[in-house]
């Protein structure tokens, strides 16, 4: 079995020739495998396609994929986008009172089981062109879990589904953020959230984060009894990663939820069990069983799923705990004394310090506390009021929020870099962006974009490389990829780097030192000097009074429950971070 997708956003007949129709073999031998749509794009019958990939290495877009699924897998997709579209196979299971995660790369197809048990689509089973109804689609999963589940949904149901992308909400609606909450349920949500002063302000003015609680509370405030949410830990810090699984955990005791998350120690807090997705993103994705949470999230760094005897990557992902070392420190890159700035109402001071050569330091600390205002005075783009930082050095600088107006494609950025050839194999390549050479900048998506300036950032000649939130709208495989990246390229440069972020594993994975930040959350930030990994950890979540432990099989770090014997046992010995 195999299948053939075409990406139709990249394929573009007016600039080619049709190499994909004239170079198939089964066309040359008069067969018509590739074929013309009405609007003069391709389509390829996969009954008759040989799975050769000419077609795959002709195309000058990279917009073809034909791909062998699994031999085991014998059955028919839940859902396909179309002839030569991408399919899903399988669904989650929901649970009643349970909180099931869904866990997988970007691509294989979890929002779209999410719109499909939320009843926002109406799956297919691969027929083209065929309208289900559900109680049709219940008849397909007959003897399955799942048929009950759509009968109940034919039947009225109510479900409530929190979107991906929270700031569409400021796109709908722009007035102020009373007139959308419904109920006190709502607000009392927003309370829990620490948010509730954004009752009177306009919702083009809420950050990020507020945006998030804000569509978190709405959806959760709803009256239903399966709730589906997308990403909720997105531009959230720790702490409020933590106050929103806690929230989540709540309305799972009485209701199912399924929930789709990234940041794995905010998944592994807050989830029963777990999906692990795998496949070819943007070509077919696979729901594997249920698993328990610890089981689930290592089968998927362990990269084996025994069921259904299939390998998703080629060794598995292991968290070493990095000690202090005790040979002769790095010579030092620069000092930085008694930094001072002032923005507004707020205040950021920075303890003296300094930062070695070859160090890579994560930078800890909740949202509204100085991080970005600091690197940007290293950067040189904020002067501060007071304090030095000597000497001077070059610096390359990803920023926080990421956009582009050029109109140019990824491949021309990235090749006006002198550095391309010198960092296609250990930046570009393994960034997959060779895959969107043909796309233009102004059109990628959140995680593309992210990718792009990620790889623009480490490409530049300077001695400190300072990323902001690098992992945002990434899924777990590329965080970790990212950060192998990261710590190879100043390997190879000799070079520093500070990394900003809120994903515990990622920092983690990254880290040799550490930064934290503390204070008031928009009022007053305070940098401690930098200080090894344990104590840096240590420091930070004793602040935001979190417990971590490492999972003994592969060392990741897994947030103790609030209160549990684990808990208490390392808050006692003031170990939080995390032990064996």
């Amino acid at each position: 079995m195999r299948i053939a997708v075409i990406d139709y956003k990249k394929c573009n007949p007016k600039k080619c020739s049709y190499e994909c129709i004239r170079f198939c073999p089964r066309n040359r031998a008069g067969d018509e495998c590739i074929t013309k749509r009405e609007d003069g794009k391709p389509v390829i019958d996969e009954n008759l396609c040989i799975g050769c990939g000419i077609c795959v290495k002709k195309c000058p877009f990279n917009a073809i994929k034909i791909v062998n699924l699994p031999e085991a897998l014998k059955e028919s997709p839940v859902h396909r986008f179309g002839k030569n579209g991408f399919a899903l196979y399988r669904l989650p299971i929901p649970v009643p009172g349970k909180i099931i995660g869904l866990l997988g790369p970007n691509g294989t197809g979890k929002t779209t089981a999410l719109k499909i048990l939320s009843g926002r689509i109406k799956p297919n089973f691969g027929r083209e062109g065929e309208e289900s109804d559900w109680k049709d689609v219940s008849k397909m999963f007959r003897g399955n879990e799942l048929q009950k589940y759509f009968e109940n949904l034919s039947e009225g149901m109510k479900t409530v589904y929190k979107p991906q992308q929270v700031d569409e909400i400021s796109k709908v609606y722009g007035g102020k953020v009373s007139k959308i909450i419904k109920n006190d349920v709502a607000e009392d949500i927003l309370r829990k959230l620490s948010i509730e002063y954004i009752l009177d302000r306009k919702t083009t003015d809420l950050s990020g984060g507020e945006l998030q609680r804000l569509a978190i509370a709405i959806a959760l405030s709803m009256d239903a009894e399966f709730y589906f949410i997308d990403e909720p830990s997105s531009y959230l810090d720790v702490r409020e990663r933590m106050e929103v699984g806690k929230l989540i955990r709540e309305i799972g005791k009485e209701k199912t939820v399924i929930v789709v998350e990234h940041d794995l120690a905010t998944l592994d807090f807050m989830a029963d069990q777990i999906h692990v997705f795998y496949g070819v993103p943007g070509v077919y994705g696979i729901v594997s069983k249920p698993y328990m949470v610890r089981t689930g999230i290592n089968i998927f760094l362990d990269g084996y799923i025994k069921e259904d005897n299939v390998k998703i990557r080629s060794e598995p992902i292991i968290f070493e705990v990095i000690a202090p070392t005790k040979d002769k420190e790095s010579p030092t890159l620069l000092k930085f004394s008694n930094i001072k700035k002032k923005l507004g109402d707020f205040t950021l001071e920075v303890d003296s310090g300094e930062i070695n050569q070859k160090d890579v330091i994560g930078i800890f600390g909740a949202n509204a506390l100085g991080k970005t205002t600091f690197a940007k005075i290293l950067a040189g783009e904020i002067k501060p009021d007071e304090g030095t930082i000597s000497p001077k050095v070059s610096i390359s600088y990803k920023p926080q929020y990421i956009y582009t107006n050029y109109n140019g494609t990824v491949g021309e950025i990235l090749r006006k870099n002198k550095n391309f050839e010198k960092f296609k194999n250990s930046v570009i390549e393994p960034l997959n962006l060779p895959n969107l050479f043909h796309s233009r900048a102004s059109e990628l998506s959140g995680g593309e974009l992210q990718k792009l300036a990620i790889a623009l950032c480490l490409m530049q000649d300077a001695d400190l490389y300072l990323l902001d939130e690098p992992s945002a709208y990434l899924d777990v495989e590329q965080r970790l990829s990212v950060a192998k990246i990261i710590q190879k390229v100043m390997f190879l440069r000799e070079a520093t780097a500070m990394v900003i972020d809120h994903d515990i594993l990622f920092l983690d994975y990254i880290s040799q030192k550490g930064i934290v930040f503390m204070g008031i959350p928009g009022k007053k930030g305070h940098a401690l000097p930098p200080m090894d990994l344990k104590s840096s950890f240590n420091t930070f979540l004793k602040e935001v009074d979190i417990t971590f432990r490492r999972d003994p099989e592969n060392g990741r770090p897994r947030a103790n429950k609030p209160n549990s014997v684990k808990d208490r046992e390392q808050k006692e010995n003031k170990k939080y971070y995390y032990t064996n």
